[in-house]
């Protein structure tokens, strides 16, 4: 570790031991405030070669889906791919995918704030974007798989001279609430802790950056009644978004357990759907954070104790999703039922096999591997296998509902389903676009909510006992 990072100044006497992982704590720093906010600012304005070829490779891809978008509406649905009886393919794959990664940013910012969490603070704001930018990409796919996409103002439930209303049964309606209302709570809970940071990057920027962090700032200037406003304000998103939170992905699990389809029509569905939502969110926030303290030289900020915490909450959640796969596993074997003796079979043994099995060990192994610290607080193997699981989930998700779709209770109504470039080069664009606005995002906004750190070294200090200098913490309020 560098010299900046384990910067430390211990209790006087020659003969005090600093334990490693006391001197390598964040709150803990001894740096002024302007050095931390250097630490944030000056990655912000370095944008290499790199980073210029990566997001324009990024934006190829991107207009290239929508390109595909466009052809899909010209041509109408069949180019994707879908087909009877598997009217629902990789487009609402996807949908469950982007939903389920959106679901992290809640689980570390709002959970760990309640609980008052204090290694959470360097990740929040990383965190909360995830969701946000994930939402974005979640939100397109009703657009996308309604097809007729000029006519989805017919969802929106306002008066008109032809006496129409949405169909409120539908699940489509209930997805576009669901997603409206967490995108706007969680896009608002990232805004309002922005607006400090936003206030440092203004009083540090000059040009172009100064003239917009003024207008995002709303005149910011650190006082006492500002201050209590937005910690108020703070305290009761972070509450009221965690139902929200948990009744999103259980209204997307609805859009099948409602059906009479074999395996989903099944009233597991919500809890599968809401661990497994936070068992891919946490892999890929743990994957973001890894590539950005790569990317813009975050050590100092985003240390081995973050790595090693989210690593543990990773294992957690893959282990919770192990049990409640396991569950719905054993209610289907014993229902016995000729169906769904065939949809297993199918991803046992046959056409759906090689997808199953890489699912597994995708899933599997890296919660094996992560029991270990060293696994853990690596972040090359952190980086590796938190991908891993969203590879694992991502084919889960397929399986789901395309894997599911092939085989019903008639027969002479079974078919397959492959994938087409079309509806593939949609999905890659939702994954540019995400890497895509992401990466803007990092370098236009501090990532790091410094002021949470400076708050919490507020409240971490050291005394010596005997020979050792240990951790104290005191209560603010």
């Amino acid at each position: 570790m560098s010299d900046q990072v384990s910067r430390f100044k211990p209790a006087e006497g020659k003969d005090v031991i600093i334990p490693e992982d006391v001197r390598d704590q964040l709150l803990l720093t001894t740096e002024t405030d302007d050095e931390l906010n250097e630490h944030m600012l000056g990655p912000m304005k370095k944008t290499g070669p790199v980073f210029w070829i990566s997001l324009a490779i990024l934006g190829a891809i991107f207009f290239w889906g929508l390109y595909a978008w466009g052809y899909q509406i010209r041509w109408g649905f069949g180019v994707a791919g879908i087909n009877r009886p598997v009217y629902w393919g990789m487009y609402i794959s996807t949908f469950v995918f982007w939903v389920g990664i959106s679901h992290a940013g809640t689980m570390i910012s709002a959970v760990l704030r309640v609980f008052k969490a204090d290694w959470r603070r360097p990740i929040t704001r990383g965190a909360e974007a995830m969701t946000a930018f994930a939402l974005m990409m979640a939100g397109l796919f009703p657009l996308i798989h309604v097809g007729r996409v000029w006519k989805v103002y017919w969802m929106i439930p306002y008066p008109n001279n032809r006496h129409l209303w949405p169909n409120f049964q539908s699940p489509l309606m209930w997805d576009m609430v669901a997603i409206t209302t967490y995108l706007v709570g969680s896009s608002l809970y990232l805004y309002l802790a922005l607006i400090p940071d936003l206030g440092m990057a203004r009083d540090k920027s000059t040009g172009w950056r100064y003239q917009l962090y003024r207008v995002l700032a709303l005149g910011w200037r650190g006082t006492e009644p500002g201050w209590h406003k937005l910690e108020k304000a703070l305290g009761i998103f972070a509450i009221v978004i965690i139902p929200i939170f948990l009744s999103v992905h259980s209204i997307v699990s609805w859009d099948f357990a409602v059906t009479v389809q074999p395996r989903w029509h099944s009233t597991i569905l919500p809890i599968f759907f809401i661990i497994g939502a936070v068992f891919s969110g946490l892999s890929a926030l743990a994957s973001i954070l890894v590539l950005v303290r790569w990317g813009m030289k975050l050590q100092f900020f985003i240390r081995k104790e973050h790595l090693n915490n989210i690593g543990k909450l990773v294992m957690v959640a893959g282990l919770s999703w192990v049990y409640v796969w396991f569950a719905g596993l054993i209610v289907e074997w014993y229902g016995n039922t000729p169906v769904v003796k065939e949809l297993l079979h199918d991803e046992w043994y046959g056409d759906l096999a090689p997808l199953f099995w890489t699912m597994m060990v995708c899933n599997v192994l890296p919660i094996i591997l992560l029991m270990f610290e060293r696994v853990r607080t690596n972040p090359t193997l952190l980086l590796f296998l938190t991908l891993m699981v969203n590879v694992g989930m991502f084919i889960e998700r397929f399986l789901i509902v395309a894997g599911n779709l092939t085989r019903n209770y008639l027969p002479f109504n079974w078919g397959d389903y492959r994938p087409t470039w079309v509806s593939l080069s949609i999905v890659a664009m939702t994954f540019a676009g995400f890497i895509m606005f992401y990466m803007i995002f990092t370098r236009l906004i501090p990532y790091v909510p410094v002021w949470e750190v400076k708050q919490g070294r507020l409240r971490f200090g050291t005394r010596r006992v005997g020979r050792v200098e240990e951790v104290t913490i005191t209560q603010v309020d």
